[in-house]
């Protein structure tokens, strides 16, 4: 098989596993490719987590013609038995002369060992062909895998003029009906949707999926509200799928008056006192705060004031088997993540109008008082989104 051959099937493999971007969570997307004399005899995805691999779906499609065939799979095939039986026996036992792994897996319990499998089983092994291409589809599951914690990808809608709310707080609707259905394929792609309980006082969201004619899983929701102010009758509580609510209170009346069957409450630490320019954590108005307005004036890092530690609840969430998050919040908690280091993506929806100076920002940053203090981004992707404008850029630390 030659290097070109082996590309064009491993990028056919690629397609396929993004069939599994909304319904594989919290498992990685898959796509396997077999090959027998140059032609495709066999192929499958992982659909959903619990259910065959993608190298099961396709070896039951090539059935005896598996024998002697080449596998592209995007991702080293597991060995071991967890919800389902180890891929590498049943590619041995198919007879497969060679497999073509578009990259290791990141989970320890794999980690190079199921192709070893295969290699002392007398099959040709090869990886990192369209590593980079693999690694794009699944940055949740190797960052949860690799790191501790899930990717975040911080979504935000503006003005031409980096504005994203009037001063009064109105901001419905700053992007175009296109924009914010494809706001709703970045909903169906998370594992989780975060936001702070200002943004639940204030637009009283769902934060739930909608789009229409296709079976979606709706992603958990979660919650920072450090002092239980979330109202009872919030939409989010009673939307479909779960709801996380993590604060820092130990009231218990408040929080029963919260938890039902789809809502649960969790309690992790305050973020210890630090220095506004480095404190990893989102300051919430505490319950004698009147309005979210009259919030917004009290300058978020007061010690009296001190936020959940944002790195923890990363941990947590990261051993709720959550992949990606995505961020919709208002400028403090994402200017808060953004300071703690741990928004790895921005989506930014530009609308073509302007809204004044007077109008509110992406991020509160306070402490950037100098050109050497920015926070690099680097452009990845910019397309046009009806009559608005899309942009993605990582975070890239670089000064």
């Amino acid at each position: 098989m030659d290097y070109q051959s082996d590309y064009q099937f491993m990028a056919r493999a690629l397609r396929i596993a993004r069939r599994g971007l909304y319904s594989t969570d919290p498992n990685p997307r898959v796509g396997c490719v077999l090959v027998r004399d140059g032609e495709i005899v066999g192929e499958g995805w992982h659909e959903r987590a619990g259910e065959p691999h993608a190298e099961i779906h396709a070896l039951a499609q090539a059935g005896e013609r598996a024998r002697g065939a080449i596998a592209y799979v995007t991702l080293e095939p597991c060995c071991h038995h967890g919800r389902t039986p180890p891929c590498t026996d049943a590619l041995v036992a198919a007879g497969v002369a060679r497999v073509v792994a578009a990259m290791v897996d990141p989970n320890p319990k794999v980690g190079g060992e199921g192709l070893a499998r295969l290699a002392a089983a007398g099959i040709a092994v090869e990886r990192g062909l369209m590593q980079a291409e693999a690694e794009a589809l699944n940055p949740g599951f190797i960052m949860r895998m690799r790191h501790g914690r899930p990717f975040v990808r911080c979504k935000l809608a503006m003005s031409l003029d980096g504005r994203t709310a009037m001063a009064n707080g109105e901001s419905k609707w700053i992007t175009s009906e296109a924009a914010r259905h494809d706001v709703h394929h970045l909903r169906a792609r998370s594992s989780a949707i975060m936001t702070g309980v200002g943004t639940v006082l204030a637009d009283d969201p769902a934060l739930t999926v909608r789009l229409n004619g296709e079976r979606i899983r709706q992603p958990l929701r979660v919650v920072l509200d450090t002092h239980l102010r979330t109202p009872p009758q919030a939409r989010l509580l009673d939307a479909a799928g779960r709801t996380l609510i993590v604060t820092a209170s130990r009231n218990q009346v408040l929080r029963d008056g919260l938890t039902r069957n789809n809502v649960t409450v969790v309690t992790l630490p305050e973020a210890a006192p630090a220095h506004p320019a480095t404190a990893p954590c989102v300051a919430l108005p505490p319950a004698s705060m009147p309005s979210p307005a009259l919030a917004a004036l009290v300058h978020p890092w007061t010690s009296q004031m001190q936020g959940i530690d944002l790195p923890a609840v990363m941990r947590y969430l990261a051993t709720q088997e959550i992949n990606e998050v995505l961020l919709e919040a208002g400028a403090t908690l994402n200017g808060a993540m953004l300071r703690a280091g741990l928004v790895d993506e921005v989506v930014i929806y530009m609308a073509p109008h302007l809204m004044g100076d007077a109008a509110r920002g992406l991020f509160h940053l306070p402490g950037l008082e100098s050109m050497a203090q920015r926070i690099n981004l680097e452009i990845i992707d910019i397309r046009a989104v009806g009559k608005d404008w899309r942009i993605t850029a990582k975070i890239t630390g670089d000064s």
